[in-house]
């Protein structure tokens, strides 16, 4: 398979879904192919609203990009039911050039699988079981099937029961005697032309006879099995083919394999590879989360190349993209934050400008071409260059955002100041969403001279919903600092009428003291004029780590 995904950061915002929609919009217009929109985290309410507003669909959920199962397994699914034949089964391996089928019902689930090697045992028993190839266990329908024979006279065809095969292909007095051995109406008796011990066996009342050779018999014979209930098939087959034949009549649900490896679709491939090519078996039923075979995995299937590769918008750590993100290749990073650590294996379009919006350089990047921006697309990127620069009035805001803004009021007819109060009015996160939700909204993770933290944020009209909720946020994020060993992990809230926010924080004792702005209650500081994350908050909290390191806190303690 070949992609290519454009994809923003994780615990995405709004400016990098439409990022995200928008430049996969523009790489397919200068043609490019097979580029597809994605996100590797959830939507939240404004970013619903405007989708809804302009009309466009959600991008692809993505949580994790490296290869999966179901990137290499066989859509297409060779398979059987438990009723069918091992000879029927046998020539769809041969059709197909498989090994392995899948027994699947009408819901797709697996009931086991049926194997060339498990078919082997059956068809060549060892010396202790020598008898098994006498064994016949199955009906009479699905006999003169797999025989492709002629009925002549059929008893309960559909009645699965277990015979024993006897060849007719003796003297008659050898025959009389041979048949005193067994039960007659457990024999399944394969015979030619001869009539004597055709019309002996009907006697007797054999459960089946098979003539073989295609050769015809008289009326007597056919009269005196219907009165006597033995029924006939005549096979076209000589005796050794028909009895070869007769025990592939078999049932594979009789056959099968009823523990077998099996993995989910989901599954890293270089998670399961050691213990799939160290398995006996050759293939694997591959599942989703309902338990129904989506797929089949073969042994030679690790051998595939995934070609999917990644274009990273509104982001450039590792650290905040998609999970798997370091195994696959990275073609293009289109942002405007800091440069953090990230190194690729070939050299890449790094577009990294100083302005308020992702949304913003891609703007430019369409009118730079000549390219139309259609009004749905249009309306995505006057959202995110709304939305990360608060209708420019953020620190970050630059003249080229004001531009591009203008130009894309024209294109969607939308006045940017009405739009903004809808924007952030359509709904607030820590309304809708439950604290340990709200924290990781919009959070993003970063490294200071080895130093791991936090920092997320939340844009709210007013800040009583804050108060309301402080208590349930700061033991939030303290077990959400405990869980990914943080330093410290922090939340801004910002008004966005008052152009101020609060910073919740949870770390260590040091490291706050530090903080040089007012504290209006414990673990919150008022922080005025401060609404960028990027420009304001990152840079301040990076000099109060620096500070608190430089103190000789080498390792900062857990409270």
């Amino acid at each position: 398979m070949s992609e290519i995904l454009v994809i923003g950061h994780r615990n995405p915002d709004t400016d990098s879904i439409c990022a995200a929609i928008a430049y996969a919009d523009f790489k397919q217009k200068i043609g490019m192919q097979n580029v597809i929109p994605a996100r590797c985290g959830d939507i939240n309410d404004r970013i619903d609203f405007v989708l809804r507003k302009f009309g466009v669909a959600p991008p692809r959920f993505v949580a994790d990009v490296r290869p999966k199962v179901r990137d290499v397994m066989q859509h297409r699914i060779i398979r059987v039911s438990e009723d069918t034949s091992a000879c029927e089964a046998l020539a769809i391996m041969d059709q197909h050039n498989i090994r392995t089928l899948p027994i699947l019902n009408d819901d797709n689930e697996c009931h086991g699988l049926v194997s060339v090697f498990k078919m082997s045992k059956f068809f060549l028993p060892s010396h202790a079981r020598l008898q098994d190839t006498r064994r016949i266990l199955t009906n009479l329908k699905q006999l003169k099937e797999t025989l492709g024979a002629d009925s002549v006279e059929l008893q309960a065809p559909e009645q699965e029961e277990e015979l024993i095969l006897m060849i007719g292909a003796m003297r008659m007095d050898s025959f009389e005697r041979r048949l005193q051995d067994y039960e007659p109406s457990k024999l399944l008796l394969v015979v030619g032309d001869r009539e004597d011990i055709q019309l002996y066996a009907i006697e007797k009342r054999v459960r089946v006879m098979v003539i073989t050779g295609g050769l015809n018999i008289s009326k007597g014979i056919r009269s005196l099995a219907k009165a006597n209930g033995v029924s006939i098939l005549i096979s076209e087959h000589d005796s050794a083919t028909t009895a070869m034949l007769c025990r592939a009549a078999v049932a594979v649900k009789h056959i099968k394999t009823e523990h077998f490896l099996h993995f989910n679709e989901d599954e890293s491939l270089n998670s399961i590879r050691d213990m799939a090519i160290s398995s006996q078996f050759q293939a694997f039923p591959v599942m989703d989360a309902y338990k129904r075979v989506v797929g089949i995995l073969s042994k030679t299937d690790f051998v595939k190349r995934v070609k999917r590769q990644l274009i990273l918008v509104d982001h450039n750590e590792l650290s905040q993209a998609v999970k798997g993100a370091d195994q696959v290749d990275i073609l293009e990073i289109i942002d405007h934050h800091r440069i953090g650590a990230l190194t690729t294996q070939q050299p890449i379009l790094f577009v990294n400008r100083p302005v308020g919006s992702t949304s913003t350089i891609i703007t430019e990047m369409f009118r730079n071409a000549n390219l139309e921006i259609s009004k749905p697309v249009a309306g995505l990127l006057l959202s995110g260059i709304i939305s990360d620069t608060l209708n420019l009035t953020s620190p970050t805001t630059t003249e080229t955002d004001s531009i591009m803004l203008k130009h894309l009021e024209a294109l969607t007819s939308v006045n940017a100041a009405e739009f903004t109060e809808a924007l952030f009015s359509s709904g607030s996160v820590l309304t809708n969403r439950t604290p340990d939700k709200a924290i990781t909204n919009d959070c993003k993770e970063y490294n200071e001279q080895g130093r791991t933290f936090s920092v997320a944020q939340i844009e709210e009209i007013g800040f009583k919903q804050f108060w309301l909720e402080k208590d349930h946020l700061h033991r939030a994020l303290e077990e959400y600092r405990m869980q990914n060993r943080y330093v410290f992990s922090s939340l801004l809230v910002t008004d966005v009428v008052r152009q101020s926010s609060l910073l919740l924080i949870s770390g260590n004792k040091h490291l706050k003291k530090a903080i040089q702005y007012n504290q209006v209650e414990i673990d919150v500081y008022d922080l005025p004029g401060i609404v960028s994350r990027k420009k304001q908050l990152l840079p301040y909290l990076a000099k109060c780590l620096d500070n608190a390191l430089q103190n000789e806190i080498s390792d900062l303690p857990v409270d």
